[in-house]
């Protein structure tokens, strides 16, 4: 785990830091952009359409992300206790257990003297700082797909088509975003005592990095959907539709190795709950005849 790449000092500013979920977010952005735009232009769009259209869905994706993962991770207590009562937060990565000086703890935490603990510095902006970690895939989904259907039909792009060119990018850049994960020490896993455990700080043992395994479903989505899908698509959309049901399904089972807070109703997450009819609504967009008008 190394959740900051690196950093520097400037004179009259500070530290400067480059977390690492925040780097691979932006390089997986930049992949998935440039893909997108070379792709546009193979299959007739505006190409440089494209830029503006991977900048809207990134704003609108980390928004989107940002929200369901504050409201459903299990976590939106801690997230007021940093801002009005901090000590009652714990440092889950601190390096000591007991602590009788701030120096101790590690990172920005501070050590409790009088039940020598170390805790989260006051900070009532910690919902905001999603370049920590933080965000959930399916949240922004939900906010940047509508927008991204608003934003062809302002600049007169076949909306179908356009999801078929945004679908395998979006794979692109949720790999390099797994890949941070795992450098930040989140969406990991269950207990393990297999071969592929990964120890992470704060927890007792090896769990599974199913942010590692996820990387890899992912990767291999994006090939079934580019070198497969695309090439025997019947309709425009058809693309899109089948990156709803692949990544549906992997992401459903996937669930079930993870560990990490999150909310849930009953034996269920709340990405298995999403997966559901996200499955269904690409089996329908699939089985559509290709004369009836589309939904994109």
């Amino acid at each position: 785990m190394r959740p900051v790449f690196f950093e520097f000092s400037l004179p009259g500013i500070g530290a400067v830091a480059f977390p690492a979920y925040m780097v691979m977010l932006l390089v997986g952005a930049t992949a998935a952009i440039v893909f997108a735009r070379r792709q546009a232009f193979s299959m007739g769009l505006d190409g440089e359409r494209m830029f503006g259209l991977g900048l809207v869905l990134l704003a609108t994706g980390i928004a989107g992300a940002r929200l369901l993962s504050v409201l459903t991770d299990g976590q939106l207590s801690s997230y007021v206790n940093l801002c009005f009562a901090p000590d009652k937060v714990p440092a889950l990565n601190a390096r000591v257990a007991h602590c009788t000086a701030s120096v101790q703890c590690g990172y920005d935490y501070v050590c409790d003297t009088a039940r020598h603990v170390c805790h989260p510095p006051r900070d009532c902006f910690a919902a905001l700082k999603f370049w920590w970690g933080g965000l959930t895939y399916y949240g922004g989904f939900v906010l940047a797909a509508p927008t991204g259907v608003w934003y062809a039909r302002r600049h007169e792009l076949d909306v179908a088509t356009t999801a078929d060119v945004v679908a395998p990018a979006m794979m692109i850049a949720l790999f390099f975003g797994r890949i941070g994960c795992f450098f930040n020490g989140c969406c990991y896993g269950a207990a393990t005592d297999g071969p592929t455990g990964v120890q992470f700080p704060g927890h007792p043992g090896p769990v599974h990095p199913t942010q590692l395994y996820e990387a890899v479903v992912v990767a291999a989505i994006f090939a079934l959907l580019h070198w497969l899908v695309r090439p025997r698509a019947r309709k425009r959309g058809d693309v899109f539709a089948a990156l709803l049901v692949l990544y549906g399904v992997a992401r459903f089972i996937l669930e079930f190795w993870r560990a990490d807070p999150r909310g849930s109703l009953g034996p269920l997450s709340t990405s298995q709950l999403l997966s559901i009819p996200l499955i269904a609504l690409g089996i329908w967009l699939m089985t559509r005849p290709a004369s009836k008008p589309q939904l994109l």
